[in-house]
């Protein structure tokens, strides 16, 4: 059974920065590729960044080029986003995602299948 679970979410100003992780289990997590999203208040569920499941290849939202990097650590099951220069528009859940089949690039939303139960990062101005 996948299970996601996020934590590093909470509340900083404009221009600061956050890390959040995703720890998995319940599948062979090397064979997978990885992803962030995330769902502003009124708005739906938003692709932010993926990396393959070797971490020899990253995808990124136009929103979160040159300010967030996703990252892997094959070895201890995690995910990693990184966000620097953060934005009140930035202020959303945040999802980790796996896709549904293995060797996957994690470039595309349509993939990814299984979803954490997200966490709250509010960015305030």
């Amino acid at each position: 059974q996948v299970q996601l679970v996020e934590s590093g979410g909470g509340l900083v100003e404009a221009g600061e920065s956050l890390r959040l992780s995703c720890a998995a289990s319940g599948f062979t997590f090397s064979r997978y590729a990885m992803g962030w999203f995330r769902r502003a208040p009124g708005k739906e569920r938003e692709f932010v960044a993926g990396i393959m499941w070797s971490g020899g290849r990253t995808t990124y939202a136009d929103s979160a080029k040159g300010r967030f990097t996703i990252s892997r650590d094959n070895a201890k099951n995690t995910v990693h986003l990184q966000m620097n220069s953060l934005k009140p528009e930035d202020t959303a859940v945040y999802y980790c995602a796996t896709e549904g089949r293995p060797w996957g690039l994690g470039s595309r939303r349509i993939d990814f299948v299984n979803w954490g139960q997200g966490t709250q990062v509010t960015v305030s101005s």
